[in-house]
């Protein structure tokens, strides 16, 4: 599954599992990350998957490159049924104040408003990863038809709650930030919990997500306002 095994600085492997961006090769990065992780570890640092790769970072003073690598290739991997991946729906606005880039769109993608929203909602999408900003979670995959590129020029605030969409992925920002991506709604949910050590995400990798259309009423009730 994993195609190399490289350093990445003195403190780091590099896992590469080919350059396709799909469920399948991701759910393999997923299985080596949570394989790894439920071991505990002690002289690994960090893991962090990504689409296709997966980078762990160790205690150079407890180990090194070579016993990492051996490890890596001699680990039992998770079978699928136990990686425990969650599913859940994620319920989200697209009032007008709140899909910011609807026309946009609309305009790029030659759909009407209704047509697009149509479209979003009624996939079930999967997680590949999160990063960017903490808790961030990159959803995939959008039908090609629903394909459209980033802003030209990014916003320096995206409200926190957005939901994008970009290419063939759709994300949520789980906090205020800058951002390029065409924002179509937003979601009251509290994707990320600082407060909450043990698990911040409530989106993780692997997880399959449904989106459902509230009305303002809805999303103001949820929000607490």
């Amino acid at each position: 599954m994993i195609k190399n095994i490289s350093n990445l600085g003195d403190a780091a492997v590099y896992c590469d599992f080919g350059s396709e961006v799909d469920k399948k090769t991701n759910s393999n990065v997923i299985k080596y990350f949570k394989s790894i992780k439920n071991n505990n570890f002690e002289f690994i640092k960090n893991l962090t998957p990504s689409y296709n790769k997966l980078i762990i970072s160790f205690d150079l003073k407890k180990t090194n490159f070579s016993k990492i690598k051996k490890l890596i290739e001699n680990i039992e991997i998770i079978k699928d049924e136990k990686l425990l991946s969650k599913h859940i729906v994620v319920p989200v606005c697209c009032e007008s104040s709140l899909s910011l880039d609807i026309e946009r769109v609309e305009e790029k993608l030659k759909l009407k408003k209704n047509k697009i929203l149509e479209n979003f909602f009624s996939k079930e999408y999967f997680c590949y990863m999160t990063g960017f900003v903490a808790g961030m979670p990159f959803l995939g995959d959008l039908d090609k038809n629903m394909r459209v590129k980033r802003l030209e020029t990014p916003r320096v605030k995206v409200p926190k709650g957005s939901v994008g969409i970009t290419e063939q992925f759709a994300n949520v920002y789980t906090f205020e930030s800058p951002g390029g991506w065409n924002i179509i709604g937003n979601t009251p949910l509290e994707i990320f919990n600082a407060n909450n050590e043990n698990e911040p995400n409530l989106i993780n990798p692997g997880d399959s997500i449904s989106f459902k259309m509230i009305t303002i009423e809805e999303f103001k009730k949820i929000n607490g306002n």
